[in-house]
């Protein structure tokens, strides 16, 4: 597609974006690739970064490790077990071709465990290895309720309230590396649900869909504040929704729309395309902001689901309270 004047493009984008349907499916990136010319993940400067990666063994996660790695990054991914992370290397080195050595390190991480998040936060901590970005792409849709070993609900934990003590947890690392990012993987499924913080961990009846929507429209939010709080330490904030992805969790928790949207589902590198854009690109719009599709995007579709004015801070102070930990202004290690 040859170069077309800036309001066109800008047009055709917002009209693609508006269908909803073409925009998160494979046609999304079909198009806005070559409207707006995109550069290649492989030629965006990777080289010298190190980039953690959780939940890395399958889905978005495992194509985000893969492409970073393609590009000349370092990649520390996070998985559950000693199994899945000397199966997650082998599979690597596999379709890479090559002994990744020590690019590609491997740690475990329960999200549903605090004490896990700490003691992992520990290592990180004391390791002379800089840590340039932190990907936040763990989760799962949870079909029941469940409380987690903190007396918390498990999809608001291990979307929320795990992730935030994460990266409270590692502010001095990432400080010590600045410029460096956050990026957040949320879902565009957050479009159908207003941030009300007493809901957000979904107490009373429990529908798997409406908790994880909860929990993602509460990623978008805290990226926001996070941005706004901590916007002068050097460490930019984002958070990205991949579109519709054919990925592991999609087939088994939702099988209904797998079968529905199959042939136009994305594929994981397209789903994971603009992750590793965010981690690698040098020329980013301010912190803070939801993109998809390398553009920063709107994070309201239905007016209703805007939050009540002051909700962000009420929500950054209960998942403080939960996760236990008050993020301030970090001292620089190392």
């Amino acid at each position: 597609m040859s170069h077309l004047p800036a309001p066109l493009t800008r047009a055709v984008d917002a009209a693609l974006e508006a269908t909803v349907v073409l925009s998160f499916t494979r046609i999304g990136p079909a198009v806005r690739s070559r409207l707006d010319h995109w550069t290649p993940l492989e030629e965006l400067p990777a080289a010298g970064r190190r980039i953690m990666v959780t939940g890395a063994n399958s889905g978005l996660g495992y194509a985000t490790a893969r492409r970073l790695l393609i590009a000349g990054a370092d990649v520390l991914i996070t998985v559950r077990s000693e199994e899945k992370a000397q199966d997650t290397r082998r599979r690597l080195e596999a379709e890479l071709g090559q002994d990744l050595g020590e690019r590609l390190a491997t740690d475990l991480l329960d999200l549903d465990d605090l004490s896990q998040v700490r003691s992992f936060a520990e290592r990180r901590l004391a390791e002379d290895e800089p840590l340039d970005t932190v990907v936040h792409n763990a989760g799962a849709l949870f079909a029941e309720k469940a409380m987690t070993v903190d007396g918390l609900e498990r999809t608001y934990q291990s979307h929320v309230v795990a992730p935030f003590l994460l990266t409270s947890l590692l502010l001095p690392k990432l400080a010590a590396a600045a410029p460096s990012r956050v990026v957040t993987v949320t879902s565009g499924g957050m479009y159908s649900q207003k941030l009300v913080t007493a809901r957000v961990d979904s107490p009373g009846g429990y529908r798997g869909t409406v908790a994880y929507a909860r929990a993602k429209r509460a990623q978008v939010v805290l990226t926001r504040e996070w941005a706004r709080r901590f916007g002068d330490t050097g460490i930019d904030f984002h958070v990205v929704h991949p579109g519709w992805a054919l990925t592991p969790g999609v087939e088994s928790s939702l099988p209904g729309f797998r079968r529905l949207t199959g042939p136009f589902l994305r594929d994981a590198d397209e789903g994971a395309d603009t992750i590793v854009y965010l981690t690698l690109s040098e020329d980013l719009e301010e912190s803070g902001r939801l993109w998809h599709d390398r553009r920063p995007r709107g994070e309201y579709r239905l007016p209703w689901t805007i939050a009540d004015r002051g909700e962000a801070g009420e929500l950054w102070a209960r998942v403080c309270r939960d996760a236990g930990v008050e993020p301030v202004v970090p001292s620089v290690v190392g």
